[in-house]
C-alpha cells in the first residue's frame, strides 16, 4: 500500500470516528448521570436509520430536497429523542434503584421489542438511503477519488464533541447533569427534579444515537441487525475512552476507526515468510485494544480511577443449606426429567427439548457461580463454553481421540482459557471486568470464526455424535446424570471454606484482605472452576447436536446465560436452575407461537422484572416477607393493646 492509499484510508477512519462518536457519547451521558448499562441503546441508533429513511422518501424530494434532506435527519434524531424519554418515564424511573444487572436486562428486553418492532413497520429488507443532495459525488484527494460526504462526517463529529462541550460546561443544565455524575444524592438534597434531569438526559442521549444512525444512512442501508453490531461497538469506545468522559469517547472512537482502517489498508503482507492478514484483524481489533487498555490503565485513557469500596455488594442473607422439603423437590424435579424420554410416542421432542435445558442449566450454574457468590460480572462466558465444544469437537475429529477421553479432555481446555483470561480479569471489577471479559470472549469467538483449517472457519465442525454405545436416549441420561452431579459439586465449594472465603472477598474486599484471605487468587480460582463446567457444557453440547459453529461463542450466547441467571435470581442457588428452565421453555413455546416472538419475549420479560425483582427463585422469599409483615403488624397491635 502506497502513502497516499493510507491517507484515504486515515481519511475514512475519521469518517467513521465520527458516527461512532455519536453513539458512544450518547451512551456515555447516560451510564455517567443514571449509571444505567444501557443495552438498548444500539436499537436508537438503529431506529434512527429506519426513522431518517421513512422521513427522507417523504421530505427529500422537489425542490426543497436539500433542506428536506437535512431537515429529516434532524427529525429522525428528534423522533429518536423523544422515543427514549418516553423508555425512561415509563419503564426507567421503576427499575433505578434495582440492581446493575436488572436494568441490563430491563434494556435487552427492550432490544427484542424494538427489533420486532422494526420488523413490523418497516419490514426485514434493508433499506438503501438516498444519498446528500450535492454530496453524491466524489472529490480528487491524493490522485484518488474520495466521497464528499465522507468530508461533511469528519467535521460533524468534531462540532458536535464542541457543542457538547459548551452544553456541558457553559450551561446551569450542564453543570446540573455534572455534578449528578459526581454525587447524586448531594444534587438531590440541593433540592435539584432528579427525575427531569434523568428523562432529559437519557433522551439527549438517545437523540445522539439516532443521529448517528440517521448520519450513516447515505453509507450503508438500514438493517435489523445494527442494533447487537452498535452496542458493542459503543461499548468498547466508551470503556476504552472512559466511562462518562465524553472527549475520552471521541479520543477512543478515532483510535478504533483508524486503527481499523490501518488493517483494512494494509490488507495480506508477507512479514519474514509469514503471510499475515490484517483485514481479518478488524473482526477483533477493537476487541484487543479495549483488553489491552483494561489490563494498563483500568479505568480508560481519559476516565478517572473508581476509589476502592469497602462494600462490594449489597449485604445479602447468608447461604443456608437446603431443608428436607428442598430435598424432595430436587429429587422430585431429577426423575421427572429422567421420564421425559419414556414420553416419546405422546411428546416426541420433550426429550430433545429437556436435554437442551439440561446443558442450558449446567452453562448458567457455571455462570452464576462466579456471578452471585463471587461477584464477578462476565459478558464472555461463551468463550468457555465454545472452548469446551471446539475442544471436544477437535479432539475427537482431528486427533481421533475416543469421545470418553474428549468429555475429560475438553472442560480442562475451557479452564486453561479460564485461567489465562482470569488472571487479567480478577484484577478488575463491575463494568470493567464486564467488559474485559467480553473482550477475551469476542478474541476467541475471532479465532474460531477465522482458523479455517482447525476450526472450520464460519462453516463450523459436523459428525461429532456419541459413540454408539451412548446414542439416543442413554446419551440423555448421561447428560443428566453429569449435570446433576456437577450442579451438586458447586453446590458443595460453595458450603466449603472456599465458598465462604469467596462471599468475604465479594461483600467486603478490604475486611476480607484484612484477615488473611487472599481475596484475588480466591476469585482467581472460581474463574477457573467457573470456566472448566462451562467448557463441560459445551462438551455435552456439542454431542448432542453432532456439530459446532461460531454462534456457540457469540456475544448474543453470553447474553443468553445473563438473562436466564438475572431471571432466576441471582442471589439464590436455584436461580439459575429455575432461570435456565424458563427461559429455554418460554423461548421454544414463544418462537412457535408467532412470527414476532421477540417482541413477545422481550414483554414477557418485562413483566418479570418489573413483578420480581429479585428474579423468579425471590418469589418464594417476597411471599415470605408479605405473609410475615402482617403478622408482625398484627402481633405489635395487640401487644400495644395489651400495655
Amino acid at each position: 500500500m502506497d502513502l497516499y492509499a493510507l491517507l484515504a484510508q486515515l481519511l475514512n477512519g475519521l469518517a467513521e470516528a465520527s458516527a461512532l462518536f455519536l453513539v458512544a457519547a450518547g451512551l456515555s451521558l447516560i451510564f455517567g448521570v443514571s449509571r444505567i448499562v444501557n443495552f438498548a441503546h444500539g436499537s436508537f441508533f438503529m431506529l434512527g436509520m429506519y426513522v431518517a429513511h421513512s422521513l427522507i422518501e417523504r421530505l427529500g424530494g422537489g425542490s426543497w430536497r436539500v433542506m428536506g434532506f437535512w431537515g429529516a435527519l434532524l427529525l429522525a434524531a428528534l423522533a429518536v429523542g423523544l422515543l427514549g424519554a418516553l423508555v425512561e418515564m415509563l419503564l426507567l424511573r421503576r427499575i433505578y434503584k434495582a440492581p446493575e444487572l436488572f436494568q441490563l436486562l430491563a434494556t435487552f428486553a427492550l432490544v427484542l421489542v424494538f427489533n420486532d418492532a422494526a420488523l413490523w413497520i418497516w419490514g426485514p429488507e434493508d433499506l438503501l438511503g438516498r444519498r446528500a443532495p450535492g454530496l453524491a459525488g466524489a472529490v480528487q484527494l491524493f490522485g484518488r477519488a474520495y466521497p464528499s460526504y465522507n468530508l461533511v462526517l469528519i467535521v460533524i463529529g468534531p462540532a458536535i464533541l464542541g457543542l457538547l462541550w459548551i452544553l456541558l460546561t457553559r450551561t446551569r443544565w450542564g453543570v446540573m447533569v455534572r455534578a449528578a455524575t459526581h454525587d447524586r444524592e448531594m444534587l438531590g438534597a440541593l433540592g435539584v427534579n432528579q427525575a427531569w434531569l434523568f428523562t432529559g438526559v437519557f433522551a439527549l442521549g438517545c437523540m445522539l444515537a439516532g443521529l448517528g444512525g440517521a448520519l450513516q444512512l447515505p453509507r450503508e442501508p438500514a438493517s435489523l441487525g445494527r442494533d447487537l453490531t452498535t452496542i458493542g461497538d459503543a461499548f468498547v469506545i466508551v470503556v476504552v475512552g472512559g466511562m462518562g468522559s465524553i472527549p475520552g469517547a471521541y479520543l477512543a472512537a478515532l483510535l478504533i476507526a483508524e486503527v481499523k482502517s490501518i488493517c483494512i489498508g494494509l490488507g495480506t503482507v508477507q512479514l519474514a515468510g509469514i503471510t499475515i492478514s490484517f483485514s481479518k484483524l478488524t473482526l477483533v481489533v477493537e476487541f484487543l485494544i479495549m483488553a489491552v487498555v483494561l489490563v494498563v490503565r483500568p479505568w480508560g485513557l481519559l476516565g478517572r480511577p473508581q476509589a476502592t469500596n469497602r462494600h462490594a455488594a449489597p449485604v445479602e442473607a447468608p447461604l443456608r443449606r437446603g431443608s428436607g422439603r428442598y430435598g424432595v423437590a430436587i429429587t422430585v424435579c431429577l426423575l421427572a426429567m429422567a421420564a421425559l424420554p419414556l414420553l416419546n410416542q405422546s411428546l416426541p421432542y420433550a426429550a430433545v427439548l429437556g436435554q437442551d435445558v439440561l446443558v442450558a442449566i449446567l452453562f448458567v450454574v457455571s455462570l452464576h457461580f462466579m456471578m452471585g457468590p463471587g461477584g464477578m460480572h462476565s459478558f464472555g462466558h461463551a468463550a468457555y463454553y465454545g472452548l469446551g465444544a471446539y475442544g471436544a469437537a477437535i479432539l475427537v475429529k482431528a486427533a481421533g481421540l475416543p469421545m470418553p477421553l474428549a468429555i475429560l479432555a475438553a472442560p480442562l481446555l475451557a479452564g486453561l482459557g479460564a485461567m489465562l483470561f482470569g488472571w487479567f480479569c480478577v484484577r478488575l471489577s463491575g463494568v470493567y471486568l464486564a467488559m474485559l471479559t467480553l473482550a477475551f470472549s469476542q478474541i476467541v469467538w475471532s479465532v474460531a470464526f477465522q482458523w479455517d483449517a482447525v476450526t472450520g472457519g464460519s462453516n463450523g465442525m459436523i459428525g461429532i455424535w456419541p459413540d454408539e454405545w451412548l446414542s439416543g436416549t442413554r446419551y440423555y441420561y448421561l447428560t443428566l446424570v453429569m449435570v446433576a452431579l456437577s450442579a451438586y459439586v458447586l453446590r458443595r465449594f460453595l458450603f466449603a471454606p472456599f465458598g465462604y472465603a469467596l462471599r468475604a472477598g465479594r461483600d467486603s474486599p478490604l475486611r476480607a484482605d484484612a484477615i488473611g484471605i487472599d481475596v484475588k487468587r480466591v476469585q482467581w480460582l472460581a474463574f477457573v472452576i467457573a470456566g472448566v463446567f462451562g467448557g463441560l457444557a459445551g462438551t455435552i453440547y456439542v454431542f448432542s447436536k453432532g456439530s459446532v459453529s461460531p454462534d456457540v461463542i457469540s456475544v448474543g450466547k453470553s447474553v443468553d446465560g445473563l438473562v436466564m441467571v438475572l431471571l432466576g435470581g441471582i442471589q439464590a442457588l436455584t436461580g439459575p436452575i429455575i432461570g435456565a428452565a424458563v427461559f429455554g421453555v418460554l423461548q421454544d413455546s414463544v418462537m412457535r407461537a408467532t412470527d414476532y416472538w421477540r417482541a413477545l419475549f422481550g414483554g414477557i420479560i418485562l413483566f418479570l422484572v418489573l413483578a420480581f425483582p429479585q428474579g423468579l427463585a425471590g418469589i418464594s422469599l417476597q411471599i415470605r416477607s408479605w405473609w410475615q409483615h402482617p403478622r408482625m403488624s398484627m402481633t405489635a397491635e395487640r401487644q400495644e393493646k395489651l400495655t
